[in-house]
Parts: C-alpha cells; sequence; structure tokens
C-alpha cells in the first residue's frame, strides 16, 4: 500500500474544517451566553419575578439543567475536533518530511564516489 497525500489539499481542508471548527466555537459561547440571559429573564419563583435571595424559577432551573448535562458533551466535541486537525497536520508534515529525508538521502548516495572493481585489478591475479 502505497501513500499519495496532496499536503496543499490538506492544507485546503484543515482551513476549511477550521473555519467550521470556529464557527462551532463560536455558536458554543454564543448558546451559554443566550441560556444566562434566558434563564435570568425567565423570572423567579415568587410572583413579580424578583426574589430577594435570587431562588431561581423552573425555567430557569430547567435551563440551567440543560446546560449542565450538554457542557461536557460540547467541550468534548471542540477538544476531539481540534486535536483531530493538529493530529492531521502534524500527520502530513512528517510525510513531508519523510518525502525530504529520502530525497536527501537518495541524493548523498548518488554523491558518494564510486567504487570501480574491474576484474584482475588490484586483487593480485591482475596482468604484470
Amino acid at each position: 500500500m502505497g501513500w499519495d497525500i496532496s499536503p496543499s489539499g490538506v492544507q485546503g481542508v484543515l482551513t476549511k474544517a477550521g473555519k467550521a471548527a470556529e464557527g462551532l466555537s463560536n455558536a458554543g459561547k454564543t448558546l451559554e451566553t443566550t441560556m444566562t440571559s434566558a434563564a435570568k429573564s425567565a423570572g423567579t419563583v415568587t410572583q413579580g419575578g424578583h426574589e430577594k435571595d435570587g431562588t431561581m424559577g423552573l425555567v430557569a432551573g430547567a435551563l440551567g439543567q440543560f446546560i449542565e448535562a450538554h457542557q461536557r458533551r460540547l467541550a468534548y466535541i471542540a477538544a476531539r475536533t481540534s486535536n483531530s486537525l493538529t493530529g492531521a497536520a502534524k500527520a502530513t508534515n512528517a510525510y513531508v518530511q519523510g518525502d525530504l529525508d529520502m530525497a536527501a538521502d537518495a541524493q548523498r548516495e548518488a554523491l558518494k564516489e564510486p567504487k570501480i572493481d574491474l576484474p584482475g585489478v588490484g586483487d593480485g591475479k591482475g596482468a604484470k
């Protein structure tokens, strides 16, 4: 099995995926801000919506539980996405470096002094 990787193609995909991941991250930040605002706007358990001790109402509590339940999942998705993009970039760089190393090895081999081994020369069997 051979490898045929286009580093510029990988870079293009990583750029697009990075932009999509950035959008996902921004959506997560917006969700957190929006949910906090929504919870505050939902009011409290007392009539009139303002309780001095800050006890939240049922809707605010449900929104808080929702965020708490999904916050770990969202953080996992963000970390996994970042690790995947970084891993793909590192693997491609290693591939390119491997190509460069192989080319340098081949060039070194080509530049070595040739060894000429003619029959009868230097082996004591040659002409006298």
